[in-house]
């Protein structure tokens, strides 16, 4: 069975809101077999609300509404639901009265305009609201219903699970999907999707899923059965070629970021890590701080930016810098040295490059990074050129830096 989900209110088509019910609500529909297929937020429009409504109901059984249920002359959910359904709406003396003594519990008189809430679709449920005043409404139309639930999240999260799921276990036929989350490195997007596509383009179920982010590649896998254990079986019969095609490559096989696992990594090694950074600044050294428990393995680090800093700091030579500059192997290489020494970390890591925007040089061009490491076997430095633009290349460097070591501790090179 499919849902839908639309958020109401024009604060939510601003750049700084984040629509966090649909995550919750898409979440909980997953548990019970519920597969949400569209989103979408509408701004405070009675006409564009009730269009989408009608949309939404023509093609999906559950379409759940969050927002637009306050009493002000911008909350149009009430008002759209019922145009969008054809139906009236009726004002209903006995929620009015729970709305006044809601006020006068907490001390408060109620303004008039509050009644507006006291208004119900023709046909609906009332959805008691115990966290405040906006009531939600359980509307069923022609084998679907349409679920308005109010805006703020700690009274939406309450109504659901007291109100909505009792009800939803009664509509949705039983049904399980489960998922599974891999995260790659070390290879692109097109490049990742050329070599398993022949595998998952061969199932319509499970639904394969690609996302791509600076050197981090999402493979999500979701199957829908009747049974968990019938889902479950599907799954493995997708995953284990792909598995296979890709080999080492997936560092994560539970959604774990790779700072996280190689934090592991060095924890159960009983190593330490130190960085120095140039080119991205602090973000090596940010993303393993990220990692809660990583002052069990990360020592600290350098933020060398210029070469009088690399020098003194790091004691990368004078001759080195001016010999090969400080984007080349062999500063890369002296400042990973460098960074090992002074702290007495196991590894080190470094990184050194051109992020733009200027275009660079022939010979050291806009996205050239280096990314050194250092252990008591040697030190070695890798150089990569990334596309993108700067905060691209740093990203991808610093993902890149954490798979060398990934690798480095894993045996893998």
């Amino acid at each position: 069975m499919n849902a839908e989900i639309i958020a109401v209110g024009s604060e939510m088509l601003a750049g700084d809101r984040l629509d966090t019910n649909s995550l919750y609500l898409t979440a909980e529909l997953n548990k019970l077999g519920v597969e949400v297929v569209f989103k979408c937020v509408v701004g405070d429009d009675r006409d564009r609300l009730a269009a989408q409504v009608r949309e939404s109901l023509g093609r999906s059984p559950i379409l759940i509404l969050s927002g637009g249920l306050g009493p002000t002359e911008d909350d149009v959910t009430r008002d759209a639901v019922a145009k969008a359904l054809g139906r009236t709406l009726h004002f209903d003396e006995g929620i009015a009265e729970w709305l006044k003594q809601r006020f006068a519990a907490a001390k408060r008189t109620m303004a008039e305009v509050n009644k507006r809430q006291a208004y119900v679709i023709e046909g609906a449920q009332i959805l008691a609201n115990h966290r405040g005043t906006a009531p939600g409404q359980w509307v069923e139309e022609a084998g679907a219903v349409a679920v308005l639930l109010p805006g703020p999240p700690h009274e939406l999260k309450a109504m659901f699970q007291s109100e909505c799921l009792p009800r939803l276990e009664k509509l949705v036929p039983k049904q399980a999907i489960r998922a599974l989350f891999w995260r790659v490195a070390g290879m692109g997007e097109s490049d990742l999707d050329q070599l398993i596509a022949p595998v998952y383009k061969k199932y319509t179920n499970p639904v394969t899923t690609i996302l791509a982010a600076a050197g981090d590649i999402q493979i999500h896998l979701r199957a829908r059965c009747a049974t968990e254990a019938e889902a479950d079986s599907l799954l493995a019969e997708v995953a284990a070629p792909i598995a296979e095609l890709l080999g080492d490559r997936i560092y994560s096989r539970n959604g774990d970021p790779l700072e996280v696992v190689v934090g592991e990594l060095l924890h159960a090694a009983g190593a330490t890590v130190s960085v120095a950074e140039s080119a991205t600044g602090g973000m090596l050294g940010e993303r393993f701080t990220t990692a809660p428990g990583s002052s069990r393995y990360f020592l600290g680090g350098f933020i060398t930016y210029s070469d009088a800093i690399k020098a003194k700091l790091l004691g990368v030579s004078p001759e080195t810098l001016a010999e090969h500059g400080a984007v080349s192997r062999e500063t890369a290489i002296a400042m990973a040295e460098g960074a090992r020494r002074l702290t007495g970390s196991t590894y080190a890591l470094s990184i050194t490059g051109a992020a733009g925007p200027e275009p660079g040089t022939d010979t050291v061009p806009k996205g050239t990074m280096y990314i050194g490491l250092a252990d008591a076997e040697g030190s070695l430095a890798l150089h990569r050129q990334f596309l993108g633009d700067r905060q691209y290349a740093r990203g991808f460097a610093v993902q890149t830096a954490l798979d060398v070591l990934r690798r480095r501790l894993t045996g893998r090179s």
